[in-house]
């Protein structure tokens, strides 16, 4: 496993550029339509942060949309406005502009997903809460995050960074709200 490393903050292993290949391989018109738009559930975070106010507006998931929502604002922190500015890692559409883009490419850094992040974040706080909808919404996550690779603008490992990133704000969300929760119980 060879890594790739210049002066320009390219950074990949060799097999993230043969995964993203294989992916481009696979490309034809149906999955060409609904891919972004899947991706497109990921843009800026809208729908999560929308999922996260309405469980906030509902009463009893209102535990839940406090958990989304640190998890979001927490993973966001580290993974938007410390991580890719620190790490300042270059897409693969820029890497290889030869490669025919299906939705506008990207102008921040590569590392880590932001769709990827933030999806997972919510999705894993509803499913600490209720495995039912907490499912579905994991595999949403998914399948957000698989199509950053089929799109070309994030490398594999940007995409494992970033749910990893959004797993873990999601279960740590849940220790903090049960924490406050039980502490201002008592009062």
């Amino acid at each position: 496993m060879e890594a790739i490393i210049d002066s320009s903050n390219i950074f990949y292993f060799d097999w993230e550029l043969d995964l993203l290949h294989w992916f481009q391989s696979i490309h034809n018109s149906l999955l060409d339509w609904i891919v972004p738009k899947i991706t497109m559930l990921g843009d800026g975070g809208i729908f999560w942060i929308i999922v996260t106010l309405l469980l906030l507006i509902l009463p009893f998931n209102r535990k839940m949309g406090i958990q989304a929502a640190i998890s979001l604002s927490v993973t966001f922190i580290i993974c938007n406005l410390i991580l890719k500015p620190g790490i300042m890692r270059c897409r693969p559409c820029w890497l290889e502009p030869e490669i025919q883009m299906i939705v506008e490419i990207p102008h921040d850094f590569s590392f880590p997903s932001g769709h990827s992040n933030a999806s997972f974040a919510v999705a894993t706080a509803i499913f600490t809460r209720n495995k039912k909808i907490g499912i579905p919404a994991v595999i949403l996550a998914a399948l957000i995050a698989i199509s950053r690779l089929y799109l070309f603008v994030h490398w594999p490992t940007d995409v494992i960074a970033g749910s990893l990133i959004g797993i873990c704000g999601g279960i740590v969300s849940y220790f903090i709200v049960e924490f406050l929760y039980k502490r201002f119980k008592k009062k």
